[in-house]
Protein backbone atom coordinates (compact mmCIF):
# COMPACT_ATOMS: atom_id res chain seq x y z
CA UNK A 1 0.00 0.00 0.00
CA UNK A 2 2.82 2.50 0.85
CA UNK A 3 4.13 2.00 -2.39
CA UNK A 4 1.30 3.31 -4.42
CA UNK A 5 1.28 6.22 -2.27
CA UNK A 6 4.75 7.04 -3.29
CA UNK A 7 4.14 6.32 -6.95
CA UNK A 8 1.27 9.17 -6.65
CA UNK A 9 3.47 11.64 -5.41
CA UNK A 10 4.08 13.76 -8.65
CA UNK A 11 0.14 14.62 -8.61
CA UNK A 12 0.15 15.78 -4.86
CA UNK A 13 -1.69 18.53 -4.71
CA UNK A 14 -0.50 21.76 -3.07
CA UNK A 15 -2.85 24.22 -1.01
CA UNK A 16 -3.08 27.72 -2.12
CA UNK A 17 -0.77 29.01 0.05
CA UNK A 18 2.16 26.93 -1.20
CA UNK A 19 0.76 27.18 -4.78
CA UNK A 20 1.64 31.08 -4.40
CA UNK A 21 4.78 30.44 -3.40
CA UNK A 22 5.19 28.60 -6.45
CA UNK A 23 4.17 31.63 -8.42
CA UNK A 24 5.80 33.55 -6.41
CA UNK A 25 2.98 35.59 -5.70
CA UNK A 26 0.15 36.55 -2.64
CA UNK A 27 -2.18 33.83 -1.96
CA UNK A 28 -4.64 36.40 -1.97
CA UNK A 29 -3.63 37.12 -5.75
CA UNK A 30 -4.19 33.07 -6.52
CA UNK A 31 -7.65 33.91 -4.18
CA UNK A 32 -8.49 36.11 -6.15
CA UNK A 33 -7.84 34.86 -9.82
CA UNK A 34 -9.95 31.95 -9.13
CA UNK A 35 -12.61 33.72 -8.04
CA UNK A 36 -12.85 36.07 -10.69
CA UNK A 37 -11.62 33.46 -13.36
CA UNK A 38 -9.14 35.76 -14.87
CA UNK A 39 -6.63 33.16 -15.83
CA UNK A 40 -7.46 29.51 -16.79
CA UNK A 41 -5.32 27.80 -13.82
CA UNK A 42 -7.29 24.38 -12.88
CA UNK A 43 -7.72 24.05 -9.19
CA UNK A 44 -9.67 20.93 -7.70
CA UNK A 45 -12.23 21.62 -4.85
CA UNK A 46 -12.03 19.52 -1.60
CA UNK A 47 -14.94 20.75 0.50
CA UNK A 48 -14.22 24.45 0.59
CA UNK A 49 -10.35 24.34 0.06
CA UNK A 50 -8.68 24.74 -3.37
CA UNK A 51 -5.78 22.74 -4.27
CA UNK A 52 -3.57 22.59 -7.48
CA UNK A 53 -1.24 20.05 -8.85
CA UNK A 54 1.90 20.79 -9.92
CA UNK A 55 2.15 20.03 -13.30
CA UNK A 56 -1.39 22.38 -13.49
CA UNK A 57 1.42 25.11 -12.05
CA UNK A 58 4.14 24.60 -14.88
CA UNK A 59 1.82 23.90 -17.46
CA UNK A 60 0.21 27.60 -16.54
CA UNK A 61 3.86 29.30 -16.50
CA UNK A 62 4.66 27.82 -19.82
CA UNK A 63 1.69 29.15 -21.39
CA UNK A 64 2.37 32.70 -20.07
CA UNK A 65 5.99 33.00 -20.85
CA UNK A 66 6.86 35.97 -22.86
CA UNK A 67 9.67 35.51 -25.60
Amino acid sequence: MNQVIQKARPAELMGQKEAAEFLNIKAETLQSWRSTRRYDLPFVKIGRLAKYRLSDLQAFIERHMVA
